[in-house]
């Protein structure tokens, strides 16, 4: 696949460096240059990697470029105190599909830190790690699914892009638990067999 990464820092990097090892032809650009090349290079999918603050600017200003891409957007809306700064809607990815309609957002690899998108696979206890996906387009769900493979985990279907409220809320808990607290937050879910 041809991917185009938005922003060049540690999430850009981690991600990219991973799908480059499986095969892929990455580009990337950053806000003081190249972003146009990556999206327009980006044909099968393109990475949103920056700051959540600069986000909607950014995809605002190449919506002619993303119109009809698949647009993976892996930011997470959290202020000071670990605040969910779009709380009452919409969500971002929401608002990311709003600056650039003609794009097929899916919300995904917002859960982890980077550190963890390093790791060649991300496998814990000898389970992969799971990466829920929020999108509305099938076809863009299929593109993201293989990429959550490629990386060494499994996608999960956590439905449409209105639930990418929940994906960003989910965000702001566990990095408050795991930041804020120091606290396991792996251990407040039960295992599967225990859910129902």
């Amino acid at each position: 696949m041809r991917i185009g990464i938005l922003g060049t820092g540690a999430m850009a990097d981690a991600l990219g460096t991973q799908w480059a090892r499986a095969g892929h032809e990455v580009r990337a650009g950053s806000r003081s240059g190249g972003l146009r090349e990556a999206a327009e290079f980006g044909t099968d999918a393109v990475l949103l990697a920056v700051p959540y603050g600069a986000a909607v600017d950014v995809v605002a200003g190449l919506a002619p470029a993303l119109r009809g891409r698949v647009l993976i957007d892996c930011t997470n809306p959290v202020g000071p105190g670990f605040s969910l700064l779009t709380e009452g809607g919409p969500a971002a990815a929401e608002r990311i599909a709003s600056a650039a309609p003609g794009a097929h957002v899916v919300k995904a690899f917002n859960l982890c830190h980077v550190d963890v998108w390093r790791l060649t696979p991300p496998v814990f206890d000898g389970r992969p790690l799971a990466v829920p996906l929020c999108g509305d387009d099938e076809g863009a769900l299929d593109v993201v699914r293989r990429l959550v493979r490629d990386v060494g985990c499994e996608p999960l279907n956590a439905g449409g892009l209105r639930r990418a409220a929940l994906a960003e809320a989910t965000a702001a808990l566990l990095i408050g638990l795991w930041v804020g607290e120091g606290a396991d937050a792996q251990a407040i879910a039960p295992p599967l067999e225990y859910a129902g």
